[in-house]
């Protein structure tokens, strides 16, 4: 990742989600904050500033401490934030806070606890939540429109669809001509082109994980792109052209199961070649 970000010349990194295993911090003094980012991306190109957005994993712990200010003055490349905007001049992306849509966490939690202070009441938060999508996307004058959020809303991998942000957040998406949604939960790279709408699903959540051998069936004309491992993706943006890639991590076993090796193999998503995908 350090090698890749090196020869593009990054200018700055999303995390998808999920950023600390497998419960969230304990608190704005959680070690876990340097031991899975700080001690992790030491990486020179990586010293670059980080928008990260919170995956269910992360509300079984303190969700609020990943917002502490705090946090950016022990690691200044760190913000998270619920919902918030990146303006990238011709490119805008839109951040998501998306497991408050999923009901089954409230519902049926199983033996985990999510700390929803800052969502409860979830109604008035999801209502103001979509509004503000709905209206910061209807202002944007920016060239790509780029949603991020950590749920998958179409997949075919373990978690498959979210039927709560296929009905509540996708018409908004529809209705102001996104280009992308980028999101992590699915611990896989993939591309899916649907034929009932314009915008490219993007999964990168390879970071850990993976390898689980499990996909759903999908219609292979719109599932471009499947890997069940390792990976991150990159994005170079023009005025005319946004080309995503993943770089997928593939490992070689021998007979007894030992680990070999690994390689680095770069797929580049053709949708994204040329500005094919929307004009304005």
């Amino acid at each position: 990742m350090g090698l890749i970000g090196e020869e593009l010349k990054i200018d700055f990194v999303i995390s998808t989600g999920d950023n600390f295993y497998e419960d969230g911090l304990t608190g704005v003094d959680d070690p876990a904050f340097f031991e899975s980012f700080t001690n992790i991306y030491t990486a020179p190109s990586l010293q670059k500033q980080w928008y990260c957005v919170l995956g269910n994993h992360d509300y079984r712990g303190d969700a609020e401490a990943q917002l502490n200010p705090i946090l950016t003055k022990k690691d200044s490349r760190w913000l998270c934030l619920r919902s918030f905007i990146v303006n990238a001049e011709i490119v805008e992306f839109f951040f998501v806070d998306t497991t408050p849509f999923v009901n089954e966490y409230f519902i049926n939690p199983g033996d985990h606890t999510y700390d929803w202070k800052g969502v409860s009441p979830r109604e008035n938060y999801l209502a103001n939540l979509l509004k503000d999508v709905d209206s910061a996307l209807g202002s944007s004058t920016a060239k790509w429109k780029i949603v991020v959020g950590h749920h998958t809303i179409l997949s075919a991998g373990h978690h498959g669809i979210t039927d709560e942000l296929l009905k509540q957040l996708v018409p908004i998406l529809q209705k102001h001509n996104v280009d992308a949604y980028i999101n992590g939960h699915d611990h896989c790279m993939e591309h899916i082109s649907s034929s009932h709408s314009k915008i490219q699903f993007l999964t990168s959540g390879g970071g850990s994980k993976a390898w689980r051998g499990d996909i759903r069936k999908m219609n292979p004309e719109e599932l471009k792109l499947y890997y069940d491992g390792q990976g991150f993706m990159s994005v170079q943006i023009t005025d005319t052209n946004a080309i995503f890639v993943s770089m997928i991590f593939l490992a070689m076993f021998c007979i007894n199961g030992a680990y070999l090796k690994r390689a680095l193999i770069c797929i580049e998503i053709p949708e994204f070649s040329t500005a094919s995908a929307r004009s304005t």
